[in-house]
């Protein structure tokens, strides 16, 4: 999907922070940069990065998302970088051994949102990309977060996983707000547009021979209006099929002048 608009100024608030833990490679972290910056999270803490920070791939795969490239964090333990947060979720696909609560992708954006509301800090704690986290590592979360995922092929993406959460996030906090776009349908047909263009398209078939059976006309009339009628036409469309509807009869009755042309007795010159 494209539709990046680099003049619209960024809305830096505040929103949950994103840790990855130990990624093993920059295209990840690009990708995961991208995912935040399309939801508007903007702060990233590394744990221990493999191919270490700055990184030349992940900065090409985040698609200039630099105010997210230029804020990112690195830190050598899970603990010192969520020290600042008072609500973490860990997320996983796998079975933990632990009495721990865990939710879905949609609560915990709720959840995260409220805490953001009250002037807290959350975060959302991502593992590596061979095996996840480690039991420690979770013990030290809220909460497990897991989708509802093929149980056969649960592992996502480091990327795929940042963007559900984020995405949940933005849902809640933008609860009510309209969409960036609606559909460009213009102004909707008024009935007396309606009724002109079912008339004028009735007409047409009535001279084409479409009505070969007199009394069932009004039942095929009234089945022609109510389908044209469930498209919801607006004032332009109406006009777009009526010219279609002219074109039509004009190709009619060329086609039709040409037949009787051809049927008239050519005259005999003395």
């Amino acid at each position: 999907m494209a539709g990046t608009d680099s003049s619209i100024k960024l809305d830096l608030g505040p929103s949950p922070v994103v840790i990855l833990c130990e990624p093993q490679l920059g295209e990840n972290i690009g990708t995961a940069i991208r995912a935040m910056a399309n939801f508007g999270l903007w702060e990233l803490r590394l744990v221990n990065p493999r191919e270490g920070w700055p990184n030349e791939k992940a900065e090409a795969a985040s698609t200039k998302a630099s105010h997210v490239l230029e804020k990112v964090q690195v830190f050598e333990r899970i603990e010192d970088a969520i020290a600042d947060l008072s609500l973490v979720f860990a997320t996983t696909a796998r079975k933990r051994d632990m009495n721990k609560p865990v939710i879905g992708p949609d609560l915990a954006g709720n959840r995260m949102h409220g805490h953001i509301q009250g002037g807290q800090k959350t975060g959302l704690l991502f593992g590596r990309e061979r095996w996840g986290l480690n039991n420690e590592e979770v013990a030290l979360c809220d909460a497990i977060v897991t989708l509802p995922v093929e149980p056969s092929f649960a592992s996502l993406n480091i990327a795929q996983a940042v963007l559900v959460l984020a995405y949940e996030w933005r849902r809640a906090s933008r609860e009510g707000e309209e969409l960036p776009f609606s559909s460009s349908e213009g102004v909707a047909a008024d009935k007396k547009d309606m009724v002109r263009m079912f008339e004028h398209l009735e007409s047409s078939l009535e001279r084409a021979g479409f009505f070969t059976v007199e009394e069932k006309r009004p039942s095929m009339v009234n089945n022609i209006r109510a389908m044209l009628g469930r498209a919801n036409f607006n004032a332009q469309e109406v006009r777009t099929f009526r010219g279609m509807i002219s074109s039509l009869e004009r190709a009619h009755e060329r086609e039709r002048k040409g037949n009787n042309d051809k049927n008239t007795p050519a005259e005999i010159s003395e």
